[in-house]
């Protein structure tokens, strides 16, 4: 593995042990916004390992990714989907206000549980 898909997984191993702790406090905005940035990080360890390349941009790793993973069976629907997902949990921590924009306690639960699968499918795609 190259070193710098291996700096973006480890950023990834982070934000995936922080996200249970931050919803045991009930910190559940937070929780939802390090289970987006699993998938970012992860998905930026994919694309530099493959094609060699830092994308730094939402919508540019989004994109990547998804060229990357289309034709990957280790890639179902939910974790092929988790990124686009995962990142409305973090507009709306980040953006939103009111009573709808707070990330519920089930959706940053569904999010964490979503989190693990995409990461342990880019550790596989990669072979770490």
């Amino acid at each position: 593995m190259k070193p710098e898909s291996q700096l973006y997984l480890e950023s990834a191993r982070e934000q995936m042990n922080r996200a249970p702790l931050l919803l045991k406090q009930g910190f559940t905005d937070e929780a939802g916004r390090a289970a987006y940035f699993v998938g970012f990080h992860s998905a930026q360890a994919l694309i530099f390992e493959r094609a060699d390349r830092v994308v730094k941009t939402h919508r540019g790793v989004h994109g990547e990714f998804a060229k990357l993973v289309k034709d990957d069976a280790r890639f179902d629907g939910e974790v092929r989907a988790f990124l686009g997902n995962a990142y409305t949990l973090k507009a709306n921590a980040d953006y939103e206000t009111g009573p709808g924009a707070k990330v519920s306690q089930a959706r940053a639960v569904k999010a964490i549980a979503v989190a693990r699968l995409f990461l342990d499918a880019i550790e596989s795609a990669i072979g770490s």
